[in-house]
């Protein structure tokens, strides 16, 4: 399982139509069904991963310390297995998404079947990177005013909406 972080399984601030990333670790809240789902799926031994943009260093609009202190708070909540981060505001930058780089370093690190993995996000860029990494996809739809992806597998409101679904194609 690929989760993407901001929008997905935390929530983001919503500036003019469109998510922006947490900037504090004080700020971090689970979106609705991230426990339940990610607590449900370790408990069935399956391999949780974060793969998540942060171009906000790049911008200068934080820091890659306070990046990393959100995601440590979001690795221990959920019992994430590990997580890798693009710094990168390229998206000629095989890593960072839409590019499938960091789904593809994971799965080589931990030997996965991207064939049977899943990809969970809530922007098309986190789709379309798990689309051209081979996985199935979830998108959950929070009404953003941008872009939305061209083919998805699911899509939900909330992400304990697809839970079913994903035990289904997970065969759990």
């Amino acid at each position: 399982m690929f989760f993407d972080r901001d929008g997905t399984l935390i929530e983001a601030p919503i500036v003019d139509g469109r998510p922006r990333a947490v900037r504090s670790v004080d700020d971090v809240t689970l979106a609705r069904g991230a426990r339940q789902v990610c607590g449900e799926l370790e408990e069935l031994g399956i391999p949780l991963f974060v793969v998540t943009n942060q171009p906000d260093v790049a911008r200068g609009l934080t820091t890659q310390y306070v990046v990393e202190q959100i995601d440590t708070a979001v690795v221990q909540a959920l019992r994430i297995t590990d997580l890798a981060v693009s710094w990168a505001d390229d998206d000629a930058d095989p890593r960072r998404k839409p590019n499938p780089g960091l789904l593809l370093d994971l799965a080589a690190k931990y030997d996965l079947d991207l064939a049977t993995s899943i990809t969970v996000g809530d922007r098309w860029r986190d789709i379309e990177a798990g689309r051209r990494a081979g996985t199935k996809t979830v998108f959950i739809d929070r009404g953003y005013d941008e872009q939305q992806p061209e083919v998805v597998d699911l899509v939900v409101e909330h992400l304990d909406q697809a839970l079913d679904w994903i035990r289904e194609q997970l065969g759990v």
